[in-house]
């Protein structure tokens, strides 16, 4: 915003690999891509800020051209010199880079020899710089992209299990694709969050004025009646804490799942659900978590999600447990609890962490041929 990167963990994630290549006197030329620009030239979306930022991390100077695909793109390759680095401009600006237009990826592929894919958080989009491109040259996954890809592997495609996950968040609706592929694959699933209460709803349960959605009641006994078909073990809040209003200092309390009062709203699980989770999860080798388990923003909401993300934390870091979580409420919510470094592995990749999840495939792995 403004001007200023005010978060830099996905350009410092793929820095390493970066200086790698840097430092083997190659001529490195980044290609992003972000915002929504609609194929039009957008001053405050311009790549600049990023390129400081690189430059700050490296300690030399990145110059950004502005003429991705004509001359003035050709010219400043040719220039470069071993060692040194050139930032293309946002390839949204081009309508073609959403449209995965294959001429204008054979234009991109011009400006180099050989590509690197270290952006795992586009490689559920097809877009040219995705997926076009790298099928147009002798491609490779990036370190980051390939840690990225072994920690998911690990986790779900040949975890050691018993396997774990932990759902929350306010929607079933949602994350309904990624319920209906994690009840298949997992020993046990914690829920969590709004969505909890779209689950207790169709247990019968009263939830008071909590948020929820009746219209998936249906929905979510669908996926319990999966979950039991598969032998996966679904964990539902009992007891919760409850609140008249939704805001800093407000008066609440702990009840059981039986004793919330009509003008009451679930917040956050209570202890005892705290604990029947955590002895659940205590068992498990390999732990999934996408979702905050309640309403974590405002204290005294954010304890359950606290104190579960600080018990698999210890897990990972005493025993081992490989444990990954993703997902941008999920990262805020782990570094509120002080743990965002003490997991296997925390996936900035927000939108092709899910999708990974729900078990798509992914064009921008696919197209490295990857496995």
């Amino acid at each position: 915003a403004d001007g200023v990167v005010s978060d830099d963990t996905r350009i410092r994630r793929v820095m390493p690999g970066v200086k790698s290549l840097l430092e083997r006197g190659a001529k490195v030329v980044v290609l992003t891509h972000f915002g929504r620009p609609k194929g039009q030239f957008v001053p405050a979306l311009t790549v600049r800020p990023v390129a400081q930022s690189i430059a700050g991390i490296l300690g030399q100077p990145v110059h950004v051209e502005s003429d991705v695909i004509g001359p003035g793109g050709q010219r400043a390759v040719a220039a470069l010199g071993n060692g040194e680095l050139l930032m293309m401009e946002n390839l949204r600006f081009y309508p073609e880079e959403e449209a995965n237009d294959l001429e204008f990826a054979k234009r991109l592929a011009a400006l180099g020899d050989l590509y690197v894919g270290d952006a795992f958080s586009c490689a559920h989009r097809a877009h040219a710089s995705v997926d076009a491109l790298p099928r147009l040259m002798e491609a490779a996954a990036g370190r980051s992209f390939a840690a990225e890809l072994e920690a998911l592997n690990a986790a779900l495609s040949s975890p050691v299990r018993p396997l774990g996950a932990v759902v929350g968040g306010a929607k079933v609706s949602s994350k309904l694709a990624l319920l209906e592929n994690l009840v298949t694959k997992v020993d046990g699933l914690v829920l969590g969050g709004g969505m909890a209460n779209t689950f207790l709803l169709s247990a019968g349960k009263s939830i008071g004025a909590s948020l929820a959605e009746p219209d998936m009641v249906e929905t979510a006994q669908r996926i319990m009646d999966v979950a039991a078909a598969h032998n996966c073990r679904i964990i539902l809040p009992e007891d919760v804490v409850v609140a008249v209003e939704f805001k800093l200092g407000a008066a609440h309390r702990i009840t059981g799942i039986d004793d919330v009062g009509g003008a009451e709203m679930i917040l956050d699980a209570g202890p005892q659900s705290v604990k029947a989770a955590t002895d659940f999860l205590d068992q498990c080798s390999t732990i999934v978590w996408n979702g905050p388990m309640g309403a974590f923003e405002i204290p005294p909401f954010d304890t359950a999600t606290t104190a579960l993300a600080r018990a698999v934390a210890l897990r990972t870091q005493k025993d081992g447990v490989m444990s990954v979580a993703g997902g941008g409420d999920t990262m805020a919510a782990l570094a509120n609890a002080g743990v965002n470094d003490q997991f296997s592995y925390v996936s900035t990749a927000g939108g092709a962490f899910l999708e990974w999840l729900e078990g798509k495939r992914l064009p921008g792995v696919e197209a490295l041929n990857t496995d």
